[in-house]
């Protein structure tokens, strides 16, 4: 893929994919963004040798993501001033509730359940992007489901 027009094409066409990928990891769009951004300048050095693209920059995404997560980097610092008053919605609180779900998981379990049920890749194949065994995928995937689990009937608790 030695061809720098086609890394043009495959930008076009698969960042509003990895931007969503990006998006599950990180839980918020200016990170994501950064994050997709970074992933694709490093496949942009590597791309003459790379064989598959997208599960290349997938595989970019998830590790530099791990790497962020690992050195607790944070761009922005947080405030007690919020911008706007929200609104209550019960279809928007059940969503929210299952993102703050997903954000308690650990960085690895996050990245199996979004590479997982999300992306919906075969186990095999989450094992080859996260650089560990099937069984890791499967135990993984496990406990993270039994969590959020956990998560939805402590929810459901609160909301009787």
């Amino acid at each position: 893929m030695a061809d720098r027009g086609i890394y043009q094409d495959f930008v076009v066409t698969r960042s509003d994919r990895l931007l969503r990928t990006a998006y599950l990891l990180t839980r918020n769009w200016a990170t994501a963004e950064d994050l997709l951004q970074e992933s694709l300048a490093k496949a942009w050095f590597a791309w003459p040798g790379v064989e598959e693209p997208e599960a290349y920059v997938r595989r970019v995404l998830v590790t530099t993501y791990t790497s962020w997560w690992r050195r607790r980097w944070r761009r922005e610092l947080p405030s007690d001033d919020l911008p706007d008053t929200p609104t209550s919605d019960p279809v928007s609180d059940e969503r929210d509730a299952l993102w703050r779900a997903l954000g308690r998981l650990p960085a690895r379990q996050r990245a199996v359940v979004v590479l997982r049920f999300y992306e919906d890749l075969p186990v095999t194949e989450v094992a080859r992007l996260l650089g560990c065994e099937p069984g890791t995928v499967k135990s993984q995937s496990a406990k993270a489901l039994a969590k959020l689990r956990v998560d939805e009937s402590i929810v459901k608790e609160m909301h009787r």
